[in-house]
């Protein structure tokens, strides 16, 4: 028969494994979010470099619009697939933006300053 400190020490054991699962989840979640969060905000800074107004506007809506899309998926393995087609977008952002500013365009109609 077991004693009460022999319960005491299983449910204390089960307890600090449960409590170390639980931080490495959560660790592991707040890796995540600061992983997705700083791609975020690179993939926003990169989006206003383009130098044409509807590229930076279609760039700006289509980063805001995914991450909006995918704001509650939980799935590590989706999830590490959504990051790293992040990432790919954001090496073809820049290289977009390095090629966009080599050939110099117009300013549209909405991009022109208005004169007071």
């Amino acid at each position: 028969m077991p004693t009460s400190s022999d319960t005491r020490w299983q449910c204390f054991m089960r307890n600090s494994t449960q409590r170390e699962k639980n931080y490495t989840e959560l660790n592991m979640a707040s890796c995540s979010r600061t992983q997705v969060i700083s791609l975020y905000r690179m993939l926003v800074k990169e989006s206003k470099k383009f130098s044409s107004y509807n590229y930076r506007t279609y760039a700006l809506r289509r980063v805001k619009d995914g991450f909006r899309e995918n704001l509650h998926v939980d799935n590590p393995k989706t999830l590490d697939m959504l990051i790293n087609q992040a990432r790919e977008n954001l090496a073809v952002i820049k290289r977009q933006v390095s090629i966009g500013h080599l050939y110099s365009a117009q300013r549209t109609v909405v991009e022109k300053e208005p004169h007071l």
